[in-house]
């Protein structure tokens, strides 16, 4: 069980206090990929599980009995309440204790924080996400929360690259979109050493030539490793994307969530803050950003 500190919170003030942690089961562990497993959470106060909003692209800060606490990013989306799915990387302590964990036991979560994709400014527009490697766990929400509200939204295209088909996140969710006429879904790899892989094999700025983008009507959602961030953008900047519908979701280590620590501070703003969501404008007006 959680440590006494660790408390559930009823009635009206639960958000109050940006500090409490809230007692949530683990009623699923999808082990997707070695070291990248998602984690389906139900918050145990049911107020509390109807009262927790976010948007797509924020994060919770996760805790475990005598390991610590550590950022996640959410991966499922607000159209689909009730259950919060979180897709961890094994990285360190706080993982590793998450790693042992079975279904039915209990961490602490507080949140969300940060700031979001804009979702309601991006409605009416065509949206462009572009993710490599881990970076599809973040841009995940995004990408339910479009398809869940798909008429509020012109043409949605997806291209996802990953190192080869055995560490592609999401998988098999992300190939039964390739034949719906609602997405352009356009998923490859750098490698198929197996020989199985039935989509793109090349690298993820190649998929640029198989989509129709508009930059004047289209919002476009990157995120991934540094290396994908500067050909991403070598891709729309000449397409004549303005700087700020370029999307870019970043992360630092965060520790408190909520702008007091100054862990995550990139020049004068602060990523649990002002992020992990920036425009390319954020980008170049503070370098050390990427």
């Amino acid at each position: 069980m959680l440590s006494p500190a660790i408390d559930v919170a009823t009635g009206p003030g639960w958000l109050e206090n940006p500090y409490q942690p809230h007692l949530a089961r683990i009623v699923r562990i999808y082990r997707m990929v070695p070291d990248n497993w998602v984690f389906t959470l139900r918050f145990l106060d049911e107020e509390i599980g109807r009262n927790f909003r976010q948007q797509p692209g924020t994060f919770v800060m996760l805790s475990i009995p005598g390991a610590g606490e550590a950022p996640i990013s959410i991966s499922s989306s607000p159209t689909r309440p009730g259950t919060l799915e979180l897709c961890v990387r094994r990285v360190g302590r706080v993982t590793d204790a998450l790693y042992r964990l079975q279904s039915n036991d209990l961490v602490g979560v507080r949140g969300p924080y940060g700031n979001g994709f804009p979702v309601e400014v991006m409605h009416g527009n065509d949206l462009l996400l572009v993710a490599g490697g881990l970076g599809m766990a973040p841009l995940r929400s995004l990408l339910w929360y479009a398809l869940d509200r798909r008429e509020h939204f012109g043409q949605v295209t997806l291209m996802y690259g990953a190192k080869n088909p055995a560490s592609m996140l999401f998988r098999e969710e992300l190939v039964s979109l390739v034949d719906r006429t609602d997405i352009n879904c356009l998923l490859t790899v750098d490698s198929d050493p197996g020989g199985t892989w039935k989509n793109h094999v090349g690298l993820l700025p190649k998929l640029f030539d198989r989509a129709r983008i508009d930059p004047r009507t289209t919002y476009a959602a990157v995120c991934g490793p540094p290396i994908v961030y500067k050909f991403v953008l070598e891709r729309l900047l000449p397409l004549g994307f303005s700087k700020d519908r370029i999307l870019m979701s970043l992360e630092r280590r965060m520790k408190c969530g909520v702008g007091k620590c100054g862990h995550c501070s990139i020049g004068y703003k602060y990523t649990c803050l002002h992020g992990p969501i920036f425009t390319y404008w954020d980008a170049i007006n503070l370098p050390e950003m990427v």
